[in-house]
């Protein structure tokens, strides 16, 4: 199976579109309750749906970036607040996180080879 997309609750569609677009999402479809973007990198997609009732999302969406401080020094200097600078983790993997206008946790990270082949990776190394 190909996991394509997440859909994301939102309480505000104009302001969340707006930060996604900022992020470098590409819009692809738009109506006042429902919209979806394309990721270039992978050919995914994820969407919002509007959600005017209370909610707490636990999901954490993570989109891989290869020059994640860059990215993120750029994306700041465009506004967006991050709740944590790009990190390296204990289990090897270097995020940042931020919080979209309805509060959807966000990790941009970098992996490399460890997203897929950590060292303590069930099986053997993925090819």
């Amino acid at each position: 199976m190909k996991l394509n997309q997440v859909t994301l609750p939102v309480h505000n569609m104009t302001e969340a579109v707006n930060f996604y677009q900022t992020l470098g999402f590409e819009l692809i479809v738009d109506t006042p309750h429902y919209a979806r973007f394309y990721c270039a990198d992978g050919d995914a997609t994820f969407s919002l749906a509007l959600d005017d009732q209370a909610f707490n999302n636990g999901a954490t969406l993570y989109f891989e970036v290869a020059m994640l401080d860059e990215k993120v020094l750029e994306l700041k200097r465009q506004g967006i607040h991050f709740m944590q600078n790009p990190t390296n983790q204990r289990y090897l993997w270097r995020e940042a996180i931020l919080l979209d206008p309805s509060g959807n946790k966000i990790k941009l990270y970098w992996a490399g080879e460890n997203r897929v082949n950590p060292p303590w990776r069930v099986g053997g190394q993925h090819t």
